[in-house]
């Protein structure tokens, strides 16, 4: 469909409407899937989009990060960035699982103190108040303290992940207990991603919190006018996206049945590069957790096709560079091709 701009005795050019970032992420997706598929039957002589244990694996995998990516999500649209999700995950992991502990461990944490066999609510309290805290020192930083979002956040990711370095000396946690392993168990992984998912995409579109969080991402000057308390809802999105980096944690530390440390390390850059490539603007104020979801899927299509294919992992390591400065270049060009648009 297109639109015809007139004014008294000038016709300008019909100007087609662009396609959605969203749609242009999930025809990249179908394209990799061919991609892989045709590779899978010329080099492996098997199929790869055909196989549905593969499929299992690549969506709970990729799951963890997609958790962490929707709270970046909001973040980015808000016109912020955030790099302390992969250390609050670290955190988080370390502590709740010293209070998920089974007695069955004589070294557990605290044995002593008769803290094993706990309630599954006790860890996972204690998991998302680690988060819960770091997001409060994110929040106050950023909207109160008027630090820009990426110094505030590096600071906040280097204490993160000195405070699970330091909990046990580095020293990984292990042996939960039944009922928090069922956190990770099978499938569970997707069903809360997706739960959280269409929670936040049905906010975003539907709610105060969502117009509120686009609004103050394409202007602030503008929405601050408009009568929106700009500094109490940077606070919110900074302090949910911690909350949602620690939901992930909980996870994460589940499905693995033992927390370490170094968990999350960069897994804020792929929560980046997952929003980016859905088509969310770094620049604010546009972007979607469907086209999140989707960037998370190119994701996990890309290093399960990788993996099928038996590429080493240090070129794993290299193309995801190279897709997150990909994604950044896409978004400068998705910017400057909206500016023309505009004039």
């Amino acid at each position: 469909m297109t639109n015809v701009v007139a004014s008294p005795g000038f016709i300008t050019t019909p100007r087609r409407r662009a396609w959605p970032a969203e749609l242009n992420a999930f025809i990249g997706l179908v394209a990799l899937l061919a991609i892989f598929e045709v590779l899978g039957w010329m080099l492996v002589g098997q199929s790869f989009l055909f196989n549905v244990q593969r499929a299992r694996i690549m969506i709970t995998q990729v799951a963890v990060v997609g958790i962490l990516a929707i709270g970046v999500t909001q973040v980015i649209i808000a016109g912020g960035i955030d790099l302390s999700g992969g250390s609050i995950i670290g955190a988080s992991s370390m502590i709740a699982m010293s209070f998920a502990q089974s007695s069955v461990f004589p070294r557990a944490i605290y044995i002593e103190q008769g803290w094993v066999d706990l309630p599954i609510v006790i860890p996972i309290l204690v998991g998302l108040a680690v988060a819960l805290f770091f997001g409060i020192v994110n929040g106050i930083a950023v909207a109160y303290v008027k630090l820009p979002s990426f110094i505030a956040t590096l600071g906040t990711m280097v204490i993160a992940r000195g405070v699970a370095l330091w909990y046990t000396e580095g020293k990984p946690i292990s042996f939960p207990t039944d009922s928090f392993k069922a956190i990770g168990d099978g499938l569970m992984p997707v069903w809360i991603f997706l739960f959280i998912a269409v929670l936040f995409w049905l906010i975003l579109r539907y709610t105060l919190y969502g117009k509120h969080t686009y609004a103050i991402g394409s202007n602030e000057a503008a929405a601050r006018m408009s009568g929106i308390n700009v500094e109490r809802h940077l606070f919110l999105v900074f302090v949910i996206a911690a909350l949602l980096a620690g939901i992930a944690a909980l996870v994460l530390t589940a499905r693995s049945q033992t927390a370490q440390a170094l968990f999350g390390m960069n897994n804020e850059l792929d929560a980046i590069a997952m929003a980016v490539i859905g088509g969310v603007s770094l620049a604010g104020g546009r972007g979607s957790i469907a086209g999140t979801a989707i960037g998370m899927l190119i994701f996990g299509v890309i290093f399960s096709g990788f993996i099928f294919l038996s590429v080493d992992a240090y070129y794993q390591n290299m193309v995801k560079g190279a897709i997150i400065m990909g994604a950044v270049a896409l978004d400068q060009w998705r910017q400057k091709r909206a500016a023309r648009a505009v004039v």
